[in-house]
């Protein structure tokens, strides 16, 4: 990145940081946990301990960083290295990302950025400029990436609470400030558990690696009775009114799924579980000693802000998300794609000089489509 370009960067994250440091969580029980941060153009600085939100706002103000980070677990010593903390607990934490749920309009949406000459294009693989195949793909999400994302949140708050007996109240959704949503679970009988057991649970929310005895399906002694009915709790519950659509043709459809047999029954239940499975990414779940970006605190890649969702039906990132100033500035834009943010739409430009807010030449910039002029 340029030297205009992280300057530019760097004023613009300061003026959020300090005049929006009320939208910034300061998560409870602060001495216990690991914080962490990048600058523009330099790597990460983690092992942190903050005791409290004026600690974390001199940081903030001090460092100017591109992006900013917190554990879910909580230590004695969160300032030692890794060994020598002391784990207590860790809340869990799920993240759902747009770029994982295989969606049709991705295509149409990501761009292709060259690492040799830095030509820009609609999704390609190998360069039309100078056919070098150093290709570095940007997203900028749709509306249907997003409702997509939410749907899957949605799945995942039904299995938490129905299946897992977590109270609503402990389940916190925010918006990660680029392709999708965090999931927090706070206060519950899992906090203790390690890093195998959460990806167990993560099988068990995704519905990978299930077997066919569960629904039902044995090699040997098939019995109808044994699949799983309308009414059933859990996964039983959830196969049986995808798989049978309604009770009038469960016992037509048993009767196929015996005939087809125990290996046909596996693909079935593997189709099952990519269609009703959260998608989760289950790295993120299992690993009880990651720092995640702090909410209210901005992601470098889009310049939209980590944000909680009060109401996930009708929020929209790309209105609620979108802190940064109104102020014009002049870039060379190159970006092929539309895009939206504040109800505003912006390019497609090509290779132009133009006058836009801010908040349009931060996106821009932060997804490489744009420079300061």
């Amino acid at each position: 990145m340029q030297e205009a370009d992280t300057l530019f960067l760097e004023d613009s994250f300061k003026k959020y940081y300090f005049n929006h440091f009320d939208l910034i969580t300061v998560p409870e029980r602060t001495s216990e946990r690991e914080f962490g941060y990048q600058k523009f153009n330099s790597g990460m600085t983690r092992h942190i301990s903050l005791k409290d939100d004026k600690e974390l706002h001199l940081l903030l103000m001090q460092n100017i960083p591109s992006d900013v980070y917190c554990s879910n677990a909580y230590y004695t010593f969160p300032n030692l290295p890794m060994n020598e903390k002391d784990w207590k607990e860790a809340d869990l934490i799920f993240d759902i990302d747009a770029k994982d749920l295989n969606l049709p309009c991705r295509e149409s949406h990501t761009v292709s950025i060259c690492n040799d000459c830095n030509d820009v294009s609609k999704n390609l693989t190998q360069c039309s400029k100078c056919n070098s195949t150093k290709i570095e793909k940007k997203s900028l999400p749709c509306k249907n990436c997003i409702d997509a994302s939410k749907i899957e949140v949605e799945k995942l708050s039904e299995v938490l609470i129905n299946d897992l007996a977590i109270t609503k109240e402990n389940i916190q959704v925010y918006f990660s400030g680029n392709e999708g949503f965090h999931v927090y679970v706070y206060n519950s009988q899992f906090q203790e558990i390690g890093s195998r057991e959460r990806s167990e649970l993560t099988d068990y929310i995704s519905l990978r690696g299930a077997i066919p005895e569960t629904f039902g399906m044995k090699k040997f002694k098939q019995n109808r009775a044994s699949f799983p009915d309308f009414n059933e709790n859990g996964w039983r519950g959830r196969f049986s009114k995808h798989v049978f659509g309604s009770k009038s043709k469960r016992s037509k459809i048993i009767t196929e799924l015996l005939a087809n047999g125990y290996s046909s029954f596996q693909k079935t239940l593997d189709d099952v579980s990519e269609n009703i499975g959260v998608k989760i990414d289950p790295n993120v779940t299992m690993d009880i000693h990651r720092i995640f970006r702090l909410p209210g605190s901005i992601n470098s890649k889009s310049g939209l802000t980590k944000i909680h969702c009060d109401n996930l039906t009708n929020f929209d990132p790309y209105v609620e998300a979108s802190f940064l100033s109104d102020d014009t500035v002049e870039v060379i834009a190159n970006s092929p794609i539309e895009f939206k943010l504040k109800n505003k739409k912006f390019g497609p430009y090509l290779n132009e000089k133009v006058t836009v807010p801010t908040f349009a030449a931060v996106y821009m910039i932060c997804k490489k489509l744009a420079r300061i002029a």
